[in-house]
């Protein structure tokens, strides 16, 4: 059975950082490209970053390019997401999602963030 376990989050400033961190099982994690995902409330889902099996490829949203860093340890079945120069508007759900071939493998259950002063 595939599970995501994310971690990581919590109340933050703006301008501070946070590090999310998802463990995946039940799966073979270095065959998977994985996802973070974002849901505010009252909003819509949102693809906030993605990295590919093996690590060599990641894309971002626009928002958050140049702050966010996706990164992978297939050794450690985890995949992290590195949150600098947070603003309130990040402040979120955050959600893992494995995928392999175009299909769905599973979703995390997520871990809110805040920031807030």
């Amino acid at each position: 059975q595939v599970q995501l376990v994310e971690s990581g989050g919590g109340l933050v400033q703006p301008g501070g950082s946070l590090r999310l961190s998802c463990a995946g099982s039940g799966f073979t994690f270095s065959s998977a490209a994985m996802r973070w995902y974002r849901q505010a409330p009252g909003k819509e889902r949102e693809l906030v970053a993605g990295i590919s099996s093996l690590g060599g490829n990641t894309n971002y949203a626009a928002s958050v390019k140049g702050r966010f860093t996706i990164s992978r340890d297939n050794a450690q079945n985890t995949v992290y997401l590195q949150m600098n120069s947070l603003k309130p508007e990040d402040t979120a759900v955050y959600y893992c999602y494995a995928w392999r071939y175009g299909s769905t493998l599973g979703w995390g259950q997520g871990t809110q963030v805040t920031v807030s002063s």
